[in-house]
């Protein structure tokens, strides 16, 4: 719901938990007063004081008024330049080479339904559950306006903000720096969130106390990387999972970004998302707009788990366009672990067969399939069928699939490009590389130019003409290595600054024809595992893979630290091998499947040398995954306990909505000795229902599962439980 209040010039956001405030001073200046739990209503503007603090300069039209300085206070959107030395969310080189602006409130407008972003990914609405409200803000002397967009998911407590601006001028101007979020908080007593690693262990949850100064996280890599990830909250202290106000906010982008907090010398504090400034200047000629990707708000005044799952709810049902939203994904069995390269038909029937009689529905052949691509030296761009490894080619592959009752799906690499290759030998000039420079290879490959149209159309049709004929059921997209030797010969000297953005335009472009030509295809993100997981590709590949490593005990710690921002239905979740290749550790492969069963379930390894009983297992986890696939997918999700406690199992837990039913799931640690006896204290479910807990065949009441706990019996290492609570009538 949005509130314009004409005569204080008040306008007021409210979600079902939160009020979101902004008001036009008397200068023109919007200022932010709140955003927090939900309140009545009321200008918050009265929370904000006035004082004359030196070296704060002051505006000129607060003329003798040395208390007004837009340094010391809370504004909706800080421009660089005006007065204000704390983080800008915008940054303007004019025409004469300064780089001041100042923005004043013009008009705002309101209207049902949530607003759209050409070429870029943003949550939408369904039939009227959101509104509305763009700010348009103006500095006349550079003839530049900015629209503030927001949307109002009331139900979903989520607030979305865009930032279009506008070159109303009649010379060019230069966008150095654009944030979609601009958000100041009137407290510095905060700790700050943000999920951080590396390739094979991404997403590692950190936490510390805001100190003076700006902390930020972000990525120069041209993608969001596996270091850190578009998503922080600022939190109480003290705030855990059920209790505390947070404010958690996501950046629906898949190139570089910043993150940055400021703590402020007045013990306020403002966090700024949005597009990282290095490498970037934006040439905006006279009408030209340019749009800042899509941030996504959530204020949650009752914790780290109310917060969480209001993004989940809201990414499930508002950002994704799954193919599969209203019916069950097929389990799969990815070649790679299996066969890597090495393989033929032969090979890859056999496997499938063995895969089909244990219950998997989709058989996903990956790299290998096309050109002479024998190792990672050759053949990234040549999506042409290898025919000597597969004779019938995708289509006969895919017939004989369908025989046995299986799907298929496909590795590709859209964005990259072998020197060995007839794609390089035909154009060395569509690689990144600066003139006179030799090639930065990374994994034997170069990175193909995906700012330029003819590249983009040169891949689709390659694989669309791999693909013809062939009912495809499932593409994973991949991308391999970060960019470097940033530089296009279709961009002048003075706009290579454009590039990486273009870059991902141009990768959102390629994805959205993806969704166009093969509607009935899953498409799942990849960059070496987890290197491109943010929001912005979800919108695009509704699932993607949550990381390289698929060891069950390192995984519980990524997907753990993932759930904070992304439902786990999203994260692509396999059971593998033993030893496992990235770090050498055995688990069980009960454990195994516990923990990729918490996400989108898969395998990855050759079933066919499994014994009998672990075939058995398998069809047994397949099975319980089919019967708990609507309560994996759109339960909520507790954290129970965190991984890597010392003594402590992972526990957490699926909830269904209406709190009938639930899926616990709980992992012991590394033996030790003399464990003491363990009580799993629940949450979610309904105090007034009692629960038959199939694992162990009692009955208990909800609130004494959730207040007093269950008994957590004797587990060996890595060992797992699974129990399944039904509400009884």
């Amino acid at each position: 719901m949005i509130v314009w209040e004409q005569r204080d010039r008040l306008i007021t956001l409210h979600t079902k938990n939160a009020t979101y405030q902004m008001k036009v001073d008397g200068y023109g200046v919007l200022l932010h007063t709140w955003y927090g739990p939900r309140i009545g209503g009321g200008d918050l503007s009265r929370l904000i004081r006035y004082a004359d603090r030196g070296f704060s300069p002051n505006p000129a039209e607060a003329g003798r008024d040395r208390t007004y300085s837009l340094d010391t206070l809370p504004q909706e959107f800080s421009c660089a330049g005006a007065g204000d030395f704390r983080l800008p969310a915008l940054e303007l080189e004019l025409p004469d080479g300064s780089h001041a602006a100042d923005l004043r409130y013009v008009r705002h407008e309101i209207r049902p339904g949530k607003y759209a972003l050409e070429g870029l990914p943003a949550f939408f609405s369904g039939a009227e559950d959101a509104d509305t409200l763009i700010v348009t803000l103006e500095d006349r002397a550079a003839g530049v306006s900015v629209e503030l967009l927001y949307g109002v998911f009331e139900e979903y407590d989520l607030i979305t903000r865009a930032v279009r601006v506008i070159n109303r001028g009649e010379a060019p101007v230069c966008l150095c720096r654009i944030a979609s979020l601009c958000l100041d908080l009137p407290r510095a007593d905060l700790d700050l969130i943000t999920l951080d690693g590396s390739y094979a262990m991404e997403r590692r949850l950190h936490r510390a106390p805001l100190r003076p100064g700006v902390q930020s996280v972000g990525s120069v890599r041209g993608m969001s990387s596996h270091q850190h990830n578009p998503f922080a909250v600022l939190c109480d202290r003290d705030a855990g999972e059920e209790h505390g106000l947070c404010w958690g906010a996501i950046l629906l982008y898949s190139g570089n970004f910043e993150a940055a907090v400021e703590r402020g010398q007045f013990e306020d504090a403002r966090l700024t998302m949005g597009i990282h400034p290095f490498h970037f200047r934006w040439t905006l000629g006279p009408g030209e707009t340019f749009t800042a990707p899509e941030t996504a708000l959530v204020c949650s005044p009752g914790g780290l788990g109310p917060m969480s799952r209001q993004f989940h709810r809201a990414i499930r049902e508002r950002l994704l366009r799954d193919p599969y939203q209203d019916r069950p994904k097929p389990v799969l069995l990815n070649s790679w672990e299996a066969f890597c390269m090495d393989f033929d038909q032969e090979k890859l029937l056999s496997l499938a067969g063995a895969a089909r009689e244990l219950g998997v529905e989709l058989f996903v052949l990956d790299d290998g399939w096309f050109g002479r691509r024998n190792d990672d030296t050759t053949s990234l761009g040549d999506w042409s069928v290898n025919l000597e490894k597969l004779p019938d080619g995708l289509r006969g592959l895919c017939e004989k699939l369908r025989g046995m009752g299986m799907g298929l799906g496909l590795w590709i690499e859209p964005e990259m490009v072998s020197e060995d290759s007839e794609l390089y030998r035909a154009h060395p000039d569509w690689a990144l590389c600066p003139p006179g420079r030799p090639h930065i290879r990374s994994r034997q490959q170069l990175v193909l130019d995906f700012t330029r149209p003819e590249v983009r159309e040169y891949v689709f049709r390659s694989i669309r003409a791999a693909l013809e004929g062939v009912d495809i059921k499932y593409i994973k997209w991949d991308m391999n290595r970060p960019l470097a030797q940033v530089w296009s010969p279709s961009l002048p000297p003075e706009r290579q600054g454009e590039f990486y953005h273009r870059y991902v335009l141009g990768v959102y472009d390629l994805l959205e024809r993806f969704r166009r030509e093969w509607p009935q295809a899953l498409i799942e993100g990849c960059a070496g595992g987890g290197g491109r997981f943010d929001a912005g590709m979800l919108y695009y590949a509704p699932q993607i893979w949550c990381s390289d490593n698929t060891d069950a005990v390192d995984r519980l710690r990524i997907q753990y630290g993932t759930s904070f921002a992304y439902p786990p239905c999203v994260m692509g979740a396999h059971v593998s091998a033993c030893p496992n290749g990235q770090n050498g550790r055995t688990t069980p492969l009960e454990t195994r499947g516990t923990a990729a069963m918490s996400g989108a379930f898969g395998y990855e390894l050759d079933v066919r040398e499994l014994p009998p009983e672990e075939k058995k297992l398998i069809s047994r986890q397949i099975a319980e995954y089919q019967e708990n696939y609507d309560l994996i997918r759109r339960g909520d999700y507790y954290r129970l306990s965190p991984p890597g406690a010392e003594g402590v199992p992972a526990a957490w837990a699926h909830v269904s909505p209406d709190r009938r039913e639930a899926l616990v799931s709980i992992v012991a640690g590394p033996a030790g000795a003399a464990r003491p006896f363990r009580t799993l204290r629940l949450r979610g479910l309904d105090p007034a229902l009692n629960y038959l807990v199939e694992g162990d065949g009692r009955s208990w009441p909800g609130d004494v599962l959730m207040a007093a706990g269950w008994p957590v019996p004797s587990m060996g290492e890595y060992e797992c439980i699974r129990l399944r609570l039904r509400a009884e009538t």
